[in-house]
């Protein structure tokens, strides 16, 4: 019910906002806002979850390894799936894409497989809303290319294809839109320990020009960004990073942690990918004068790097593309994991034997810092260099599973502990 109270009191505060700001011939976003109908269908077809779809990714799921006692198993098939957000009641995982659809995943009878898959909020005209994540109080946040959203407690009213909707950052106001671009524009979000929101901002380059370093550094694009919940009081809160495309907050020390894709076209083996660790604002992780861990571009080889470049704390197989990360906050797993990273590695576009679609792990040492990294889940891409999937992001569900989504083959997996 405090959920649904906070829900109903901030809805009400942006609906005053947009009806202050209300154009003379509203949209649907400012509809929406205004809790108006649009002319949208209210029955949304749902993605058919059987037959030979899903016949065929669970034999690919048969060749995927994992620890000891643990099962991966196919939980929904979802089309171009990609960054997830799994509502704090437990009732529905939202699951972003790369083109301009958000799926709600629903399992109603709780058999840790998905009943449901249809589009979320059908009657708003999305542009890559890649980063979904919600807050404690079931507010639910899209990071799109140019713009943030908000959906209160969208985790209990997505079954209609009108939902409360309101402009967190409006269209063209989170980087310049003379910098967009096709390359490097899927962003992620997450609401921190101080309640800001923080969203990562790829910069559109391999490597950019140095023309280009002063509005970057002013916009915090190639870099982290934090606003309050309401989009005010922007910061820049990291910067010096290629193109992050996951991020997550240590439940224990706040620390922020990201992965980072690191500079193409250098080699196969070099420079690596990066799993990164902030523990306060201003922080400077090395690019465009390090291309990946301590490796130089070329670009920028005769010039003097900031003298408080932070370097990752694990360096990753180079072009395995880590993606989405989280921490391991659950009880199921045994006692190894908890309190670990998993990160998904999307795999090798660029290299000529790839590497990556795979989970890894990382544990952590007793001061916060990384310890060991290792697979945990592999078999995506066979020994040949076919991808039978590439994994996108890890979340975890309610009763300690986590989920996994691959955009290659349209899915969510779960992986459940059943060794004891």
């Amino acid at each position: 019910m405090k959920a649904l109270a906070l829900a109903a009191s901030s809805a009400l505060v942006f609906a005053s906002t947009a009806l202050a700001q209300q154009p003379q011939a509203p949209g649907n976003l400012e509809r929406l806002g205004e809790f108006r109908h649009t002319d949208t269908p209210m029955e949304i077809p749902t993605v058919p979850q059987g037959g030979t779809k899903a016949a065929a990714l669970k034999k690919n799921l048969a060749k995927v390894k994992v620890p000891k006692g643990f099962k991966v198993s196919l939980y929904a098939i979802v089309p171009d799936a990609r960054h997830m957000a799994v509502g704090p009641q437990g009732v529905v995982t939202f699951v972003g894409t790369r083109k301009t659809k958000v799926y709600a995943v629903t399992d109603r009878d709780k058999d840790r497989v998905a009943d449901e898959v249809k589009e979320f909020a059908p009657s708003i005209a999305f542009k890559i809303p890649n980063g979904v994540c919600f807050s404690r109080d079931g507010m639910l946040y899209i990071a799109e290319q140019n713009r943030v959203l908000l959906f209160p407690a969208a985790e209990f009213f997505y079954e209609s294809a009108d939902v409360a909707a309101f402009n967190v950052v409006k269209q063209g106001d989170l980087i310049p839109p003379e910098e967009e671009s096709y390359n490097h524009t899927a962003r992620t979000c997450r609401i921190g320990p101080d309640g800001r929101l923080y969203v990562t901002l790829g910069q559109p380059f391999n490597v950019f020009a140095p023309e280009k370093m002063d509005l970057y550094k002013k916009t915090g694009i190639g870099g982290i960004v934090s606003l309050t919940n309401e989009g005010k009081d922007r910061q820049v809160f990291a910067w010096g990073v290629r193109n992050s495309v996951g991020m997550d907050f240590n439940p224990k020390d706040k620390t922020l942690w990201f992965t980072d894709n690191q500079v193409d076209g250098m080699g196969d083996d070099i420079p690596p990918g990066e799993l990164n660790r902030a523990d306060k604002a201003g922080m400077n992780f090395g690019f465009p004068y390090f291309g990946g861990g301590k490796v130089r571009t070329t670009e920028y080889k005769d010039q003097t790097p900031p003298a408080d470049v932070t370097h990752p704390q694990v360096e990753m197989a180079a072009h395995a593309a880590d993606l989405g990360m989280m921490f391991y906050s659950g009880k199921q797993f045994p006692a190894k994991y908890q309190g670990g990273i998993f990160v998904a590695q999307h795999g090798s576009w660029n290299r000529t034997k790839p590497v990556g679609a795979r989970i890894m792990f990382t544990s952590l040492k007793p001061d916060g810092t990384a310890d060991k990294t290792e697979v945990f889940a592999d078999g995506w891409l066979t020994e040949d260099g076919e991808y039978l999937g590439r994994p996108v992001d890890v979340a975890q569900l309610p009763d300690g599973s986590i989920l996994v989504s691959d955009d290659f083959a349209g899915a969510v997996y779960r992986i459940s502990y059943e060794g004891r």
